[in-house]
């Protein structure tokens, strides 16, 4: 009966590390590996830290295709602090934010959105 306790612990202890560091290499490739990245350029509404536990930036850019017409909205994350406060800098002036793309991120407490924004610069 003992033998057979040490064979179920050892065999739970196997399960568990391997969820964990499944977990923690899933988390690491699509953190590090970007599946696209761009430029999109428009006008930030919004810049707010959200989160309960895990504080992120999270924002909107309004992406104006002609005047008048109805804008599409770009969700995006910002992980970067120092991009963040230039982005704060920037709401309501047109920018270029460049960004890449992290699909299958297995938390939101990387970020609410795939999109990462990387840099910005002020076209105005």
């Amino acid at each position: 009966m003992q033998i057979l306790n040490k064979v179920f612990l050892k065999l739970a202890v196997i399960v568990v590390l391997t969820g964990v560091l499944g977990f923690g290499g899933w988390t690491f490739f699509t953190l590090t590996y970007n599946n696209s990245d761009g430029e999109r350029a428009g006008y930030v509404q919004k810049l707010s830290r959200k989160g309960w536990v895990c504080k992120t930036w999270e924002g909107e850019l309004a992406l104006v295709n002609l005047p008048g017409a109805m804008p599409e909205i770009f969700h995006f994350t910002v992980r970067d602090e120092s991009v963040a406060k230039r982005i704060q800098e920037s709401v309501g002036k047109r920018v270029a934010l460049s960004y890449e793309q992290h699909i299958g991120v297995p938390s939101s407490c990387f970020g609410e959105t795939e999109y990462f924004i990387t840099s910005l610069r002020v076209i105005e």
